[in-house]
């Protein structure tokens, strides 16, 4: 996901407070030092961080104890890291965070885990989330227009199309996003959807 460069500037608090999310495939918990080495491995992808606003890349131990730092009890939103429930094989993140628009998507998938349907899985868990547990009517995605693989996550969590912008990547700079949204209306009436 690559923020607005806008949303960066007028963040507000959203808090949410669930420290273990459980699906189908996925054990959905807060990062910690156990999670550096698997971090740093898939993390450390120019491919990966290119698509995303705030990964730097290189993406060494430092990188990886800022983004568990990020994500301590308490934070503004929620983060965690990805584990499959069969071997708590780490597999990626996912977080809400508060942006200039409202809350907001993101997530990351390490790239042998890419296809598989984790991100799918976690951002539908991740929507959920956020319409039972807050307040907040309407939930923002962005995604770089070259992404289609984020585009079609984003669009099987019944997200709408809310129009073009441009966005900032630690890794490419400026480049040109589709942004989405999601209301609690639509989310109500899509609560039956398939993972696929």
């Amino acid at each position: 996901m690559v923020a607005e460069q806008e949303d960066l500037e007028h963040e507000s608090r959203l808090i949410i407070d669930c420290p273990v999310l459980i699906t189908d495939r996925l054990v959905m918990r807060p990062p910690h030092e156990a999670d550096i080495p698997d971090l740093v491995r898939y993390a450390n992808d120019r491919q990966l961080a290119a698509m995303l606003s705030s990964m730097p890349h290189p993406y060494r131990e430092t990188e990886a104890r800022n983004f568990i730092a990020r994500w301590s009890p308490g934070s503004n939103g929620v983060g965690y890291a990805l584990t499959r429930a069969e071997d708590a094989g780490f597999v990626g993140c996912a977080s809400i965070s508060p942006g200039a628009q409202g809350a907001e998507l993101g997530y990351w998938i390490g790239r042998p885990f890419w296809g598989q349907g984790y991100a799918t899985e976690a951002a539908h868990a991740l929507v959920d989330l956020m319409f039972r547990a807050t307040q907040e009517d309407v939930l923002h995605a962005s995604c770089r227009v070259v992404n289609t693989p984020s585009r079609r996550v984003i669009q099987k969590c019944g997200f709408h199309y809310a129009g073009p912008g441009m966005g900032h990547s630690r890794v490419s700079g400026l480049v040109p996003v589709e942004r989405y949204q999601l209301d609690r209306k639509t989310w109500i009436s899509l609560r039956t959807w398939p993972l696929n």
